[in-house]
């Protein structure tokens, strides 16, 4: 398999690119923050807040329009706090909704795998009635956590790399 590094915060460690989404905008109380640690990591880190309907933190990623196939994986190189995440793209920046699978951190380094046939279309947290993804391309990669439960998170990333 033929690897394309979509991001890597040791050989490009800058915050270019990466937005943070909290349910501020829908009048939550989250919190969320993202940028480079001294070690030449990404770190996505902050606080998920139940007050006023809120409940997600989340980080996207825009990038330059990247050429996939429903068979191409997501490879991701990470180190969780032991909670739950999403992972999610988008075909096309403003969709409305996003291709989504769940993943656990175990509190160590991590490689996870995303083959993006597998990944299904969600708006809002709920499941809609479209194929998985079947598009030819990426434009937008988002982490995302909602566990239904007030708490502190942090994600670490390393290394995202496309694999065909």
């Amino acid at each position: 398999m033929k690897a394309q590094t979509l991001f890597d915060a040791n050989t490009n460690p800058n915050s270019k690119n990466w937005y943070i989404i909290d349910d501020v905008v829908m009048g939550g109380r989250s919190s969320g923050e993202f940028g480079i640690t001294k070690e030449g990591n990404a770190k996505f880190s902050g606080t998920v807040s139940l007050e006023n309907n809120g409940g997600f933190s989340s980080v996207r990623y825009v990038m330059e329009t990247l050429r996939v196939t429903p068979e191409s994986k997501v490879r991701i190189r990470l180190k969780g706090d032991g909670s739950n995440y999403q992972f999610r793209v988008r075909h096309q920046r403003g969709s409305y909704y996003s291709y989504i699978t769940k993943f656990e951190t175990t509190g160590n380094w991590q490689t996870l795998d995303f083959q993006l046939k597998d990944l299904y279309p969600t708006f809002r947290g709920r499941r809609l009635n479209f194929p998985n993804f079947d598009h030819h391309k990426i434009e937008e990669i988002t982490f995302l956590i909602a566990n239904k439960v007030p708490q502190k998170f942090e994600l670490t990333i390393s290394r995202i790399e496309l694999l065909d």
